[in-house]
């Protein structure tokens, strides 16, 4: 089977399950009166963002071991007047180039992933109480 092919038929199957949740009602009353029917309560997401936090902390030490004495050799490399000195600075240069970069996406990772959640728990709440009005009129037209 190619890509294209169990893609589309992934997303057929979702398309399917989509529709059976929006063409049904609950059996027990629907509405606001229960649970939530909203709710992002994903474990593994809070997991990764807490991984991305932890390695940003232990990057932004560890991943710095190697500046000072890659920066002091480049310097005594280029005052002792041997080419490579310079070369050993634009290492120096792209590695915290590149690190400050990573830390940046683990940073930016957690952070999304933080305010994901939360922002869905606020759209749940706003949901729950645009549609409460709606639940009450429909027991009045019942």
């Amino acid at each position: 089977m190619t890509f294209e092919q169990e893609w589309a038929e992934l997303r057929s199957a979702a398309a399917q399950r989509s529709a059976m949740q929006i063409n049904s009602a609950p059996a027990a009353g629907g509405g606001g009166a229960g649970a939530p029917d909203l709710v992002v309560n994903r474990d593994d997401l809070g997991a990764i963002g807490n991984d991305a936090y932890d390695l940003r902390t232990r990057l932004s030490k560890d991943g710095d071991h190697a500046r000072p004495t890659t920066f002091a050799a480049a310097i005594a490399l280029t005052n002792g007047n041997f080419t490579s000195g310079s070369a050993v600075l634009k290492v120096h240069d792209f590695w915290q180039k590149h690190l400050k970069t990573l830390l940046d996406s683990c940073a930016h990772i957690s952070n999304h992933l933080d305010h994901t959640k939360a922002q869905h728990a606020k759209d749940d709440v706003k949901i729950g109480g645009d549609l409460a009005p709606i639940s009450k009129l429909s027991e009045y037209m019942k």
